[in-house]
């Protein structure tokens, strides 16, 4: 076994979008596990949205990550070295591992993976975090009934996609936001959507909600939100009466910090936006999905299934090699991913 790893730390708060000076690779002796802890070899990494806010040092549901810190995130690897009981040399596992070529961790929040069931790789994806959140918040918040319209925001994405197919198998219209017509026709073709608009073919809000209006002529009753931005503000207009708005993301104002310099700009101000809620009676809920994982169980009860059988797709974007992960992090961050943007270790 190696007696060195290496691992992708904070080097400076980004101001606006992260550069590659905002990071940087450091090689470091192999840690050893304590009691109750594994050493655990990373074969992937997961890259989220999330992570972007992690690298402010600003009030949010999690602390940062400090400087010269190790970015965090989930993994999956292999076990190579185990002082926890019911882990064993061998053994597939997923972790908060980070963005390392190897880690310590406590064995409690780290959870076997059965190969033979589904690769690897989908504990990161659509059987993972974002599959999780998509179902999550589509049914507890979204409370879809047969017959309604959908609309979810990034909808190729691990989060959207399942938003969509689960929707679709309830019944519903659904109707995605995606960047570019490659990206619609991967909805529309390999997800099943009804129908998807590019917003990157509108340059003003008022075409994109023409669009919109198109693809959705009943309005819409469920409003999956992911990115903020135009899009939020091409849709909250049509929504129907008792609409439900999963408040899961936006990134289209992460790099700016909060709601972000652009929301003003965009014509969201605080009487408009409090006024369209109000008259149309909407309830817009925010949600962590890290307070939730109790439901994870009856999550892949539900789902795991759907993905062997096919009912469920689900795409990845496999960049190679830990030096490579920032690179791949600014480009999602930009819509340059196609599915659950992932990193083969190594």
């Amino acid at each position: 076994m190696s007696s060195q790893m290496q691992q992708i730390v904070l080097a400076s708060r980004p101001d606006g979008a992260p550069g590659h000076d905002n990071f940087r690779l450091e090689t470091s002796d192999m840690p050893t596990p304590g009691a109750g802890e594994i050493l655990v070899k990373v074969a992937y990494m997961s890259l989220d949205p999330y992570m972007r806010g992690r690298m402010d040092d600003a009030k949010s549901y999690a602390a940062p990550v400090p400087l010269g810190g190790k970015m965090e995130g989930g993994s999956v690897g292999h076990v190579i070295a185990s002082n926890a009981d019911g882990f064993a040399e061998g053994d597939a596992v997923f972790g908060p591992f980070g963005w390392a070529s190897h880690a310590v961790a406590d064995a409690r929040m780290c959870r076997k993976l059965n190969p033979d069931l589904a690769p690897i790789t989908t504990a990161l994806g659509v059987l993972g975090m974002p599959g999780f959140t998509g179902w999550y918040g589509l049914n507890e918040i979204g409370k879809p009934k047969a017959g309604e319209t959908l609309l979810v925001a990034a909808a190729t994405g691990p989060v959207g996609s399942m938003v969509g197919q689960l929707a679709k198998a309830k019944g519903l219209r659904a109707v995605g936001v995606a960047g570019g017509p490659d990206k619609c026709k991967l909805a529309t073709e390999t997800f099943g959507f009804d129908a998807c608009v590019d917003h990157r073919a509108h340059d003003n809000v008022s075409g994109l909600r023409d669009a919109l209006k198109e693809a959705a002529p009943d309005g819409i009753d469920v409003y999956f939100e992911n990115v903020g931005g135009p899009v939020l503000e091409a849709t909250l207009p049509q929504m129907n009466r008792f609409g439900r708005i999963p408040l899961c993301g936006m990134i289209a104002w992460y790099n700016a910090g909060g709601l972000g310099d652009g929301a003003s700009s965009q014509g969201l101000t605080g009487p408009k936006l409090w006024r369209t809620l109000l008259v149309n009676h909407l309830t817009v809920t925010g949600f962590i999905i890290a307070n939730h994982w109790d439901r994870y169980g009856e999550f892949l009860t539900e789902v795991a299934p759907m993905v062997a059988d096919g009912r469920v797709k689900y795409e990845e974007d496999i960049t190679e090699g830990l030096e490579n992960a920032p690179q791949a992090f600014m480009d999602m961050l930009r819509g340059g991913n196609t599915g659950k943007t992932i990193v083969k270790v190594g």
